[in-house]
């Protein structure tokens, strides 16, 4: 029988901008060679696997064209936006997910869907040897947390004119690395990113939520304030408003449908 499978655009509230992620809700649990063939097959930056529980909540995986993740923020809004659509959740209730980092919820606000999601705060760092090279940039401060490797650089137009060398990004041993600055004056949103994750089969990710449960807390302690908004300047561009909540990270941001389908 047939599997749907549908690709939503997360982080955006137009088609064919922010991140795509195809969402697919199984039945069955699959061989876990399968998990790995669609999501290779899609090749998007994510697949998300999802599939109800006895008592209401939702189990999630996430997967690129060539690992499982940890921790995914595109692909979780994308997930809770069809699982909306499609009325397998009523639209008041809030969507839980088990996934690998433990409990996410997701609920809607001013339409906008609102994740619940880890303080991922990166601890500052000397900057690694190399670094610089690899973005091709200069590195003002450099912080760490369990997933990625954060660059601060001097300016918005420094992130937005990143080429990265992908081969030498590869060599540091973490999921990716995001460039971040402040932004120029006068723009509507606080902060400006990139995320490049060469190791993990994706070069530049378009708009990465889980990476924002750092940059949130990394720039709320430079700005003296708990929401930000951020924009991460990929080609497609995508927009998250973020609040630190002590050990949380609550990110908001829309979300479109651009096609259904089915695997066969």
């Amino acid at each position: 029988m047939p599997t749907p499978i549908t690709v939503i655009d997360a982080f955006t509230d137009r088609p064919f901008a922010g991140n795509p992620a195809a969402v697919c809700v199984l039945d069955a649990p699959r061989p876990e060679a399968w998990y790995r063939d669609v999501a290779r097959e899609m090749n998007l930056s994510e697949t998300a696997f999802l599939m109800a529980r006895r008592d209401g909540d939702w189990d999630l995986r996430w997967f690129t064209p060539t690992v499982e993740e940890d921790l995914c923020g595109h692909a979780t809004l994308a997930s809770a936006h069809h699982l909306w659509e499609s009325a397998l959740v009523a639209p008041a209730a809030p969507v839980r997910f088990h996934t690998r980092s433990g409990l996410l919820t997701a609920t809607r606000r001013e339409g906008r869907v609102v994740l619940d999601f880890p303080n991922e705060a990166p601890a500052e760092c000397p900057v690694p040897d190399g670094l610089a090279a690899a973005l091709g940039a200069p590195v003002r401060r450099a912080g760490r947390n369990r997933f990625d490797l954060f660059a601060e650089l001097e300016s918005e137009a420094a992130v937005r004119a990143l080429r990265p060398a992908m081969d030498r990004l590869a060599e540091f041993p973490v999921r990716g690395v995001v460039a971040t600055a402040a932004a120029d004056p006068g723009r509507e949103y606080d902060l400006v990113s990139r995320f490049f994750a060469p190791r993990d089969g994706v070069p530049e990710d378009p708009v990465t939520g889980s990476a924002h449960c750092g940059l949130g807390p990394w720039w709320a302690a430079r700005l003296g304030r708990d929401t930000l908004v951020a924009y991460q300047a990929s080609p497609r561009g995508g927009t998250v408003r973020v609040t630190v909540a002590g050990e949380r990270c609550l990110l908001e941001g829309h979300a479109v449908t651009v096609w259904k389908g089915a695997l066969l």
